[in-house]
């Protein structure tokens, strides 16, 4: 594989595109809807996120404010949404309005949700880091919705049903079919019902 040389940059595709609902320190707090795609799990336990957004993003002052944000994940139908919501500025526009979206109520924390994204994460910001052009904020994931149309009969959530989609270097593409699950590389193949074992010496071989 031949390969050339860039100078140092982001390059880590596919990345998640996701809608981050935040509201300010407050009962007179407004809220936003922010898109990023900088974002991505740190820790287990506890469950721990990380988000990167630019200090003059009209909602890094909310989240520092408060201290909390939800991350939605998007579908699809929501993608024109999502692209919106990541080109535009909420000082002076109500994000919400325009995009028809709705707020849902968070179960630990002050911010909305979106009602329309299958699954919100519910964040407290624990620390954070500047870095250069972006902060990090390192949260606690406190507690998630999930759509339960999305459930299946063992009661296994069903994301990949939704219709997901990623950023790849300033595009949008659906997630596409299924290659295997975690650990099918190292998986031992079910031997067949009646099956002889490959160890066996066959009647032929005495």
């Amino acid at each position: 594989m031949s390969k050339v040389s860039w100078k140092p940059g982001i390059m880590l595709w596919p990345l998640p595109a996701v809608m981050v609902s935040c509201k300010g320190k407050g009962p007179e707090g407004k809220d936003n809807i922010l898109t990023l795609s900088w974002v991505g799990t740190v820790n287990s336990d506890p469950p721990m996120i990380s988000i990167s957004v630019r200090p003059e993003r009209h909602s890094y002052q909310l989240i520092e404010s408060s201290g909390e944000f939800v991350v939605n994940i998007p579908t699809i139908d929501q993608a024109k949404a999502a692209d919106y919501c990541g080109c535009t500025s909420g000082r002076n526009i109500d994000k919400w309005a325009v995009t028809g979206l709705s707020r849902g109520k968070a179960e630990k924390l002050a911010c909305p949700t979106i009602e329309e994204c299958p699954v919100s994460i519910e964040c407290k910001v624990r620390s954070k880091a500047k870095l250069g052009s972006h902060v990090m904020f390192v949260a606690e994931v406190v507690s998630v919705q999930v759509d339960e149309s999305l459930m299946n009969e063992n009661d296994r959530f069903a994301l990949e049903k939704a219709g997901l989609f990623s950023y790849v270097h300033g595009h949008y593409y659906a997630i596409g079919k299924k290659l295997g699950r975690f650990g099918f590389s190292v998986r031992k193949k079910p031997v067949r019902k009646g099956a002889r074992s490959a160890t066996r010496t066959s009647p032929k071989a005495k």
